[in-house]
């Protein structure tokens, strides 16, 4: 079962790496919400700095919020699996897997990195790009190094997500429910 968590963590991690190219969102980091007052002078043609983070990490909470509504992913993260055993927690994770796959076919186009499959023998050359290369192991030599795939890596080659709406909104990846009764 570790193995399939390894899988799950390591994809959540890699998708949300590419969405926010590395970085830690904006609205994460308190003190990257307050923007500038020359920002706010700008010409309306010039993007700052400041706003296109604002803009990315409206558009991760974005993609968030579509995870959790097609497949609950934020729900699942957040609870506590200790009191479950394997067959409920692997009964959970496909019906987590399938909404999950359905929002990410209807919204991003995701492409291999390298080519082959897991556990293949692979030769890399001298031109190794590494923010989308990661090497690990004995890696003291020079190239060409050889190894074996460990993950084939992801690219994001198409997103086409809804506009955002109100920006007061934005940074809501689930509503509150409350039953009227």
């Amino acid at each position: 079962m570790g193995g399939v968590w390894n899988r799950i963590k390591l994809a959540v991690l890699a998708f949300f790496s590419i969405l926010f190219k590395g970085r830690l969102p904006s609205a994460l980091r308190a003190e990257e919400r307050l923007v500038a007052p020359a920002a706010a002078s700008a010409a309306p043609t010039a993007v700052t700095p400041a706003i296109a983070r604002e803009d990315s990490s409206d558009r991760a909470v974005q993609v968030l919020a579509l995870l959790q509504r097609d497949g609950r992913l934020v729900d699942f993260l957040m609870e506590d699996l200790a009191a479950y055993n394997d067959a409920q927690i692997g009964a959970a994770v496909r019906d987590v897997h399938a909404g999950c796959r359905r929002a990410l076919d209807r919204h991003v186009t995701l492409a291999s990195i390298l080519a082959g499959q897991e556990g293949e023998s692979v030769t890399m050359g001298s031109s190794i790009d590494p923010s989308t290369v990661h090497l690990v192991g004995n890696v003291t030599a020079r190239p060409p190094f050889s190894g074996r795939l460990l993950h084939r890596g992801w690219r994001v080659e198409r997103m086409t997500l809804p506009p955002l709406g109100d920006p007061h909104g934005r940074a809501v990846v689930a509503q509150a429910e409350i039953e009227v009764a």
